[in-house]
Order: structure tokens, then sequence, then C-alpha cells
């Protein structure tokens, strides 16, 4: 299978030897993922960071469930980012949402098994409509999996990224009162998890990216001044790794636009 480049080149994202075990506190500070003992699954999360997203999903896989995390994590931020065909990018998301669901059979005390497989999943949801997402009863998967990762580690700083999103995406497609009845999903709720990933991740470019998103979508005009300054914010981070370069250039291109 043909994977598509990352398009920057930069040595710093290169964490040969000792230095992934050394950097891994700042580089997973977001998702608390624990370092690995396996060598063969730290080298999958080498090539994650250094932006080969499609060796770090060969690899990762390869090593079984073990490695489930870092093939996860560079499938659904590959497809995200780097993948044009809209029909791969959601055999990604599925296959890795599909991938999680194993683990929380096998691993149910596991974090990452319930954030990723949110995250998967509410990734195929905008890639399909969120709308059509919500009739088909992923927004209350999506939901769920979040409130266990959280359950699970409260440190979890993406998690409460993403629940910040599902919040503010609901809201924005259903509307306030459709939203809180039906799905749970309020505006206070939505701001609160998102000022909470930014307490435990201050530097995270995508925390401030979401809740730049989710200003614009639960307030609209009210808060845009906010949302314009959570951008720049993050169009200022430096990037520790692949994917925060990624999550900055995209900040980088809203404030152009």
């Amino acid at each position: 299978m043909a994977w598509k480049k990352f398009p920057y080149v930069e040595k710093s994202f290169s964490y040969t030897g000792a230095a992934l075990k050394k950097n891994w506190a700042r580089l997973h500070r977001g998702d608390c993922e624990p370092f690995p003992d396996n060598a063969k699954v730290q080298e999958a999360w080498r090539s994650y960071h250094a932006g080969d997203f499609g060796e770090a999903i060969e690899l990762g896989l390869a090593c079984g469930m073990a490695g489930y995390a870092a093939a996860n994590k560079a499938a659904t931020v590959y497809a995200s980012y780097l993948e044009t065909d809209d029909n791969r990018k959601r055999s990604l998301f599925l296959e890795a949402a599909q991938r999680c669901e194993e683990q929380q059979k096998a691993m149910p005390e596991y974090p990452n098994a319930w954030y990723l497989h949110a995250y998967a999943l509410g990734r195929y949801s905008q890639s399909i409509s969120v709308v059509k997402a919500l009739t088909e009863g992923l927004g209350g998967k999506i939901k769920h999996s979040l409130m266990q990762a959280i359950a699970l580690e409260p440190k979890h700083a993406d998690a409460h990224i993403a629940l910040g999103t599902y919040h503010a995406e609901v809201i924005d497609k259903v509307g306030a009162l459709v939203g809180g009845l039906t799905y749970g999903a309020k505006k206070h709720i939505g701001v609160e998890h998102f000022e909470t990933a930014l307490k435990l991740n201050p530097d995270s470019a995508i925390a401030m990216i979401e809740f730049a998103n989710g200003l614009a979508m639960m307030f609209g005009n009210a808060r845009i001044k906010d949302a314009e300054r959570y951008y720049q914010q993050a169009a200022a981070c430096k990037p520790a790794d692949a994917m925060e370069w990624l999550d900055i250039e995209s900040a980088r291109s809203e404030i152009e636009d």
C-alpha cells in the first residue's frame, strides 16, 4: 500500500536511541501513553513521531495489540491530514476504531483504547457529516468512550479536547436546545473541557485550535476574538513532532484564510 509522505523533513523529529525515552513525557503529555518496554513498539512510535505514518502503522500492527496504539494514532493522524482519497480515509478511521474495540475487550482499563476509539470515530463522523453520524448513533459511542478514557485517566488532555469538540459539534449541528436534551451537549461543559485540556497541556497547539473552533461553533461572533487569539497562539507554537507540525500548519493556514 502506498503512503503519502509527510511534507516536511525535520531532524529534530527523529528520536533515535535514548532520545525517545528522554522526550517521551513531552511527546505524550496529551495522551498519557506509557513508555513501551517492547523495542519494536518503540520503533513504531519513532516512525510516528518522525512523520513516517505508513511505516508506524505497519510496524505497530506487526507487534499485535502491544503496537495498536502507535498504529491507530498514526492511522488517524495520517487520514486526518495527508490522505486525499475519501474512501481510504474512512477505511483507515473505521479499521482503527475496530482495533480499539478489540483492545477495549482485552484491556478495559487502558485509557487509549477508549480515547483513540472516540478519536477515530469522531474523525470518521466529520468525514461523513456530523448530522449523519448522530443519526447513526455514533455520537453516543464517541461520548461514552471519551468519558471512559477520562474516568481511567483524568489528566488525559487529548480526551478533554475531544469531549469539548463533541459538545461544540453537536450544538453547532442541531442547536443548543436539541443538543442539550437529546445528546447532553452544553456550551459551558464544552468550554470547561477545553480549559482543562489547556491546563493539563499548555503548549498544545491542537487544544488551542479545537478550542478556537469550539468557541466559533458554540458562540459565533460573540467569541470570535477569543477564537482568533487561540489560532494566533497555536500558530506560534513550536512543534515537537510531525503531528504537532501538521496541527500548527493548519492553524497558520486558518489565519491566512
